[in-house]
């Protein structure tokens, strides 16, 4: 398959996938192109057309040619100079590597990958949370994260890949997207009825299961096990955490439980406020639900084989 297909697959299921729905995704398109016409002609050329057809900034080919025949790609949750360096002595030792793939945004798709939190919103409104609220108090948040990355040496890895002439690019929100779609309908068809159940459905999933043999398994963050766990909210998807306060906002809106990669020292403090129970499936492991189940279906229209590392472990559900 070529380059130019996997990742235009990759946005193409990713948008299938994403938890707002077509139509919302489609306006977010119009809005790029929209901001695109409006723009002077001498700030055209600055402009990043990807963003009028893929809405995920933090999805992009970072180096290579779209014409460039993939058979072999290596794929990684974080795949930094190291990784790069890894492909590059597999092709010394015979095993021909295509493409690197990363899960985790580099180069120009890390400098701005904050703009993905916008979709937080849309989901949490989903979920009862009034679009106004759910708006407000997104906007700091995302400043914060922008200048958290601003300073950051963005280029790194790209460099090592461009100097060692190896394709690469990276596929986030749509795996992302992925793993929420499948586990909220999930947890939608299960109902489990405690939050004991709700780590007994996870632990039921290959990836989660991996995650145990290394003690990087499900777990309650907040809350009790015998719990009810009420209305249960997937929250995987939009970049990085949210806002620190989403967490009263979300419980006002009637969710019970949180199911959710990973949560920072301040988020937790802020939900323990409340009286939400707190699941945290595992980082690494909910990536890799993500990526799998995002390769099925680039291997329905052509055999690509994915070689993993870096956290990443290739699990395929197509019989």
């Amino acid at each position: 398959m070529k380059l130019s297909r996997i990742y235009q697959k990759v946005v193409e299921e990713g948008i299938a996938a994403d938890p707002r729905g077509k139509e919302t995704v489609a306006k977010v398109l119009t809005k790029a192109k929209k901001d695109f016409e409006a723009l002077k002609e001498c700030d055209k050329k600055y402009f990043d057309k990807e963003r009028l057809a893929n809405p995920y900034a933090d999805t992009r080919i970072l180096y290579g040619e779209g014409s460039t025949e993939v058979k072999r790609a290596i794929v990684g949750v974080d795949m930094e100079v190291g990784e790069i360096m890894l492909a590059d002595r597999l092709n010394d030792k015979g095993g021909k590597i295509d493409l690197v793939i990363a899960h985790h945004p580099e180069g120009r798709a890390w400098a701005n990958f904050y703009e993905v939190m916008n979709m937080q919103p849309d989901i949490w409104a989903k979920f009862g949370v009034p679009i106004n609220v759910a708006e407000g108090i997104m906007r700091d948040r995302v400043k914060e994260v922008e200048r958290r990355v601003l300073p950051a040496n963005h280029t790194r890895t790209v460099d090592a890949a461009r100097l060692l002439d190896i394709p690469m690019m990276c596929a986030h929100t749509p795996a992302d997207n992925h793993v929420v779609t499948f586990l909220q309908k999930m947890m939608d068809d299960k109902k489990p009825e405690t939050v004991s159940d709700v780590i007994d459905i996870l632990k039921g999933i290959p990836e989660y299961q991996q995650a145990m043999k290394v003690n990087a398994g499900p777990r309650v963050f907040f809350g009790d096990a015998r719990n009810r766990a009420g209305k249960v909210f997937v929250d995987m998807t939009g970049g990085t955490e949210g806002p620190t306060n989403m967490f009263e906002k979300l419980e006002a809106a009637g969710v019970g439980t949180i199911i959710a990669m990973h949560l920072g020292e301040d988020h937790l403090k802020n939900a323990q406020k409340g009286h939400m129970n707190i699941v945290i499936a595992g980082h690494i492991s909910s990536d890799n639900l993500g990526l799998n189940l995002l390769f099925d279906k680039i291997e329905k229209e052509s055999k690509v084989e994915f070689i993993g590392c870096s956290g990443f472990e290739r699990i395929s559900r197509r019989k």
